[in-house]
Formats: C-alpha cells, structure tokens, sequence
C-alpha cells in the first residue's frame, strides 16, 4: 500500500514534513537542499550516500545532509513507513555536511524519542508553533553535538568546477540551460563539466537538475499552486512532463500530493 502526507508547518527552520508508507516504490539518485532528519516507524529502508550502501532502521535515526546524492528502496518485500523532517539548510551548517556523510545513522533513543514527539505535536495541525519550535531546537542541538563528535570538512574542498557548475544550474532551475552555454559561461568543455560534476556530487548534471525542479514544485505545491501551473513555473516541459518525474522522486502524483497536503 503506497500513502503520502505532506505538508509546511508554521515553523522557522521546517522545509517540509513527510509521512510516506511505501512498497514498490524505489527512489532514484537525487538530492535535496535541505536536511533530511528520518525515523521508520515500520520496516527498513536500503539507500545509497556518496556511493556506499546504507540502511535505516527503526530504532535509528537517519540524518541525510544537503546536496549529497542518495536513492532509497524498501529492504523488505513488506515495504517501510516512514516520517521525515526537511530542515532548512542553515539550521546546521555545511561544515558539517562531511560528518554527515561519513555516520548518517545515529543511535540515539532520545534523540529519536524527540522526533517522535515533533512529529505527533506537528501532525495536529494545531496553532502551537512556540511548542513546536522549542522541541526542535533541542532536536537540532541533539543533532549538531553527534556532528560535532567527528572531524567536519576540510575548508577548502576539491573540485572548484563542479561547485561553479552546480551554482549555474541552481540558478537556471527554472530555465532550459544548455550544458554548452554552461561551458562556454565556465570556460570549459561540455565532458569535463559533465565529469567534474559526476566526479564531485555522484550523479550528472541532468539527474542533479531534475531533482532541483521537483524539490521546487513540491514548494510551489505545497503553496497551493495547481499542478499545471507549477509543472512550468518549476521548469518543466508539461504537466506530464512533471507528473513522470514527481512520481518517480517523490511516490505519489502532483495533484495528490498537493490534495494530500492540504
């Protein structure tokens, strides 16, 4: 059985929350620009970060960071259900991102306690955003010292190029950037920007691109915008076009996840 929930609580540093019981459903590499805090509440879950194997599972909590390529798939032919925080990327930092991708399953049965608790306070949809907020810095607090535990990145990290190119897409999300006007604006060949990318960040640029326009039009959507409109205001050709991606990324359609939302 495949089910969805999403949705934007009042609350400073929440992208997003996400209720999902999935099968079937495999996600492809992809990236998020925000953090993903996840706890399973049933089953477990196999994905790959930064090119190891990983697993999640109940009695765990996963932190995933921002703009590090991952997929996810069901461990069990039972399928997993999960709850996922999306929190805002500076509510951690980037230094931390290498902590992150070194032990992204932290063994913490306070910390999961914690997020169980947001969740239950969250899923009310009730007007209680100070309540709400206090357990989340307690949460992220709890987070930042398993962090801060492990050597964070170096300052300056490799791969320059990747990292221009990367910006470039982010701010042409929208539009139909070509990957030779990217190396003609980069001053370099369209393979080497496609391997320094893929080198860097673990997918290519398409895949990285694609990613980027879901994560907005589940944004736009979660707004209340209408599929069809957000299909092309999130860069993509179509409705269709959008519905074959969100469903491959997210598990669910456009419009139900907009429905489901709100």
């Amino acid at each position: 059985m495949e089910e969805v929930t999403a949705w934007r609580p009042a609350v400073p540093g929440i992208a997003e929350v996400f209720h999902a019981q999935f099968v079937g459903h495999a996600y492809p590499m992809h990236v998020h620009e925000h953090w993903t805090v996840l706890i399973v509440d049933d089953g477990a879950i196999r994905y790959g970060l930064d090119r190891a194997e990983r697993g999640a599972t109940g009695g765990t909590v996963t932190l995933l960071p921002p703009h590090v390529p991952h997929d996810g798939r069901a461990a069990t032919h039972t399928g997993f259900r999960k709850r996922v925080l999306y929190l805002d990327a500076a509510t951690l930092g980037e230094h931390l991102v290498g902590a992150a991708v070194d032990a992204p399953t932290l063994p913490d049965p306070l910390l999961r306690h914690r997020l169980h608790q947001l969740h239950d306070l969250l899923s009310t949809r009730t007007r209680e955003e100070l309540e709400a907020e206090t357990r989340l810095a307690f949460i992220t607090e709890r987070l930042s010292g398993h962090l801060k535990a492990r050597p964070a990145d170096p300052p300056d990290r490799p791969g320059r190029l990747a990292d221009e190119f990367r910006a470039l897409l982010d701010a042409y999300t929208r539009e139909n950037l070509t990957l030779k006007d990217a190396a003609l604006r980069l001053n370099a060949r369209p393979a080497q920007l496609v391997r320094a990318f893929r080198r860097e960040f673990g997918l290519p640029p398409h895949a990285y691109l694609t990613g980027r326009r879901v994560a907005l039009a589940r944004d736009l959507l979660l707004a209340g915008g209408r599929p069809a409109d957000v299909a092309l205001a999130a860069g993509f050709f179509d409705q269709a076009h959008l519905n074959r991606h969100f469903t491959r990324h997210v598990g669910t359609t456009p419009a139900r996840y907009a429905r489901l939302s709100r």
